[in-house]
């Protein structure tokens, strides 16, 4: 009997132990399960900060051992309220300010002054592609058709050097000039200027060139010359404009980065300012009469077009400014501002000496553009459609036609506004200055790949860079340097060529142009055929 109730309280004390211990290792369980599931708690994959266990007695309540005093119970949704969450930030853009040292006020390209290349992990996290580039990119393959073949040699650059006005030469992203000749104002000066803001932009990406750039107006590289059997391939040559008959390569003029000598800010402010101009009169309450003002001595066309001006004998719907820049200067510019001048129902484009930068602010301004038949396009202008976002006007026969497009637009108003609305959308959301860029980017970049050479750094050439342009500047030309820079890298790549035209889409484009304009010569003549009969009968 003693050895059963040895055996018997032996067996009590043992199960005691482990029912103690049980309780033990399940409290602990419990109480590390419970902080795990706090911690990872995480509804819609919000970021937490880690907790401890003395941050966790801080924010959850705990149990009182007071009776009266009540705890409402732990749930975990009531947790997210405690745990402080971490916002994931966007990344910030990089900037590279500029460099201008004492040093650098010689000229000269400081030191690593810029990353030969750059790639933000931004650029290729979005699952979206990036847009296509407007219509009027596919000219670029029409512009470089002519080497399509041959490609082109150093030779065939080295022969462009006669207009030129200076020799570009990109080599690992950096840039290099050769200066033949200074051109007039500052176009050079900008159009570098320009290319240098590019290559900031897109770092690294721009691949290797030698091109040659003519500043002057008229295109010079004659279609019919080439076209010989006998005759060499044409020497590449880049300038703002070109023509039917000429195979010079259209670039983006200088203009976009500013024109100090007449006070035109760079297009990115500019076109801003445009649009406000936009808003202040409505298109029903503008003047409704067609608007010019410019420089009428550079071209016989416009010394034709102040013929269409208001007089006592006659009022063909047109009011015509001549612009005195001389004048101008010395009022400080107070009668140019063209975003206060969008007060007009229908604005008239009329050439200078060959094409002209007005074109993208009388455009731009929600206006009728009345479009004095263009002789030259640039970069952007072919994608533009007669009807849709401007009115042709006959170039031998100007009042008459002006009359009529004011007249049926005073008429039509719905379909004119629909036109000048056409015309700024192009504009505003076409000729933004990242498309500019894009299409400088996608236009080098085609260019290089027919290049049959690898270019290298000519010996009279200068580095060319930001600082060795904008820390020696003074003025009007350093204040629009500041404002048209290009702050860093961008965080977008550029957008993607559309395809070339092919031979039935290029056609349908040309016929479309062709029968728009023949539909306005058409309203014309009937026009003009009814005013007859109605004279007739008074």
């Amino acid at each position: 009997m003693a050895n059963k109730t040895t055996a018997r309280s032996s067996l009590t004390i043992f199960v005691a132990v482990l029912l103690f211990i049980g309780a033990i290792i399940s409290t602990r369980l419990l109480h590390s399960s419970f902080d795990i599931s706090i911690a990872g708690y995480s509804p819609r994959k919000t970021i937490l900060t880690p907790i401890t266990r003395h941050n966790y007695t801080d924010t959850v309540p705990a149990i009182s051992k007071e009776p009266e005093k009540k705890t409402e119970p732990l749930t975990s949704h009531n947790h997210t309220d405690a745990i402080p969450t971490v916002t994931k930030q966007p990344q910030k853009k990089l900037e590279i300010q500029l460099n201008c040292t004492l040093g650098n006020l010689t000229r000269t390209c400081p030191a690593s002054y810029y990353p030969s290349k750059f790639t933000d992990q931004n650029q290729y996290s979005s699952s979206s592609p990036p847009p296509t580039c407007p219509d009027y990119f596919r000219w670029i393959y029409d512009d470089l058709w002519p080497w399509r073949e041959t490609g082109i040699t150093k030779e065939m650059v080295m022969r462009a050097r006669r207009t030129a006005d200076f020799r570009l030469v990109i080599v690992n992203g950096r840039a290099y000039v050769e200066t033949y000749r200074k051109a007039f104002q500052s176009r050079d000066t900008f159009t570098l200027w320009g290319i240098l803001q590019m290559l900031r932009r897109y770092p690294g990406k721009v691949p290797d060139l030698d091109l040659m750039f003519d500043c002057v107006d008229w295109p010079v590289i004659k279609t019919d010359f080439y076209r010989r059997h006998t005759a060499p391939a044409p020497p590449p040559l880049f300038r703002y404009c070109g023509n039917d008959t000429s195979l010079d390569i259209v670039f983006p003029d200088w203009s976009f980065w500013g024109w100090p000598e007449i006070n035109i800010k760079p297009w990115e402010a500019l076109s801003k300012d445009l649009k406000k101009g936009n808003e202040k009169i409505k298109w029903t309450d503008r003047e409704p009469y067609a608007f010019w003002k410019g420089n009428p001595i550079v071209a016989e066309t416009r010394m034709d077009l102040l013929k269409c001006n208001v007089s006592e004998k006659q009022d063909w719907s047109a009011r015509i400014y001549a612009q005195n820049w001389v004048e101008e200067r010395k009022q400080g510019y107070k009668q140019s501002d063209l975003a206060s001048q969008c007060i007009h129902r229908y604005k008239i484009y009329v050439e200078g000496s060959a094409w002209s930068v007005s074109e993208k602010y009388i455009l731009a301004c929600d206006s009728v553009p009345l479009l004095v038949k263009p002789h030259y396009y640039d970069f952007y202008t072919r994608g533009l459609m007669p009807l849709q976002h401007y009115w042709p006007v006959k170039d031998n026969d100007k009042c008459r036609s002006i009359k009529h497009a004011v007249d049926w637009g005073n008429t039509h108003q719905q379909e004119a506004q629909a036109i000048g609305k056409a015309a700024s959308d192009f504009i505003q959301e076409q000729l933004k200055m990242d498309y500019v860029y894009d299409y400088m980017f996608h236009l080098l970049s085609e260019y290089s790949k027919l290049l049959k050479y690898k270019p290298t750094v000519p010996r009279k050439a200068v580095e060319l860079c930001s600082e060795a342009m904008a820390c020696p500047a003074e003025g009007v030309t350093k204040k629009f340097m500041l404002e048209s820079m290009v702050e860093g890298p961008s965080d977008a790549i550029p957008c993607n060529m559309p395809p070339p035209f092919g031979p039935a889409g290029l056609h349908s484009i040309l016929d479309r142009k062709e029968n728009s304009m023949k539909q306005v010569e058409s309203w014309e003549q009937r026009y003009w055929k009814n005013e007859s009969q109605q004279q007739r009968r008074f």
